[in-house]
């Protein structure tokens, strides 16, 4: 059976409405001053920051997005019997919406659906926390240790989980297929998977709208827009 993995990027989820940060309009080329917001050392050592931090996430989209027609045919994908894997560089948890199994999406860069405690880890939900800002806490602690609170996301100048990257490169090793979508591969170790998926034998097919440091080692490049190609493309490997 064909083992499909697709690495996908904010460019999937930018038709759900969440904007993209690397692109020609994204966020940290329009604000560069935002990415403090979400760099570790900032945010632990600045309470001006973290409150930042909590209310952009209160603004954001993200919690409020609904996939789109590329997200779907992803699970299309699977649900026709084919074996797919997703790695995701996105946080928004849209995969998983449109119904495909956790188990089989590895979100290298974590989650913005839930928050963790930076001293003793424990886990809820980003609902509980963004409620209790809602009521006037605007840096919610730690309900069990009084840590700091942050959302379950890797932000910069954390590590990615290592087991998380484990299996990421183990797909990536063993497909043979890798769909690298609405990604522009700068970020790393993320972007090193399609030149991995490659040096073992993978068709590399990039679907992306500006060009990326991998398209030379693609077999296939595809510049449409995602919501349609990707749905188009993905129609090739459907096992009925």
């Amino acid at each position: 059976m064909t083992l499909v993995a697709i690495l996908s990027g904010a460019g999937i989820s930018t038709d759900s409405g969440i904007p993209d940060y690397r692109g020609p309009n994204g966020l940290w080329r329009r604000d560069p001053g935002a990415e403090k917001l979400v760099t570790y050392d900032s945010y632990m050592t600045d309470a001006d920051i973290r409150r930042r931090s909590w209310r952009m996430r209160g603004e954001s989209r993200t919690l409020r997005a609904r996939p789109n027609a590329a997200h779907e045919a992803v699970t299309e994908l699977e649900r026709s019997g084919t074996a797919v894997r997703v790695i995701t560089q996105n946080v928004d948890g849209l995969h998983q919406l449109a119904g495909m199994p956790a188990r089989k999406v590895l979100e290298l860069h974590g989650t913005a659906r839930a928050i963790a405690c930076t001293r003793c880890r424990a886990r809820s939900s980003m609902k509980e926390a963004l409620d209790r800002v809602a009521a006037g806490e605007d840096d919610p602690r730690c309900r069990v240790c009084g840590g700091i609170l942050k959302s379950a996301t890797v932000m910069f100048g954390e590590r990615l989980d290592p087991e998380v990257l484990a299996a990421a490169l183990a797909i990536t090793k063993a497909c043979e297929v890798f769909i690298a979508v609405g990604t522009t591969l700068q970020v790393q170790p993320a972007a090193a998977l399609a030149g991995l998926a490659a040096d073992h034998g993978a068709r590399l097919i990039v679907v992306n709208a500006e060009p990326t440091p991998y398209d030379d080692r693609a077999d296939e490049i595809v510049r449409e827009p995602i919501g349609t190609a990707l749905p188009a493309l993905l129609k090739r490997y459907h096992r009925n």
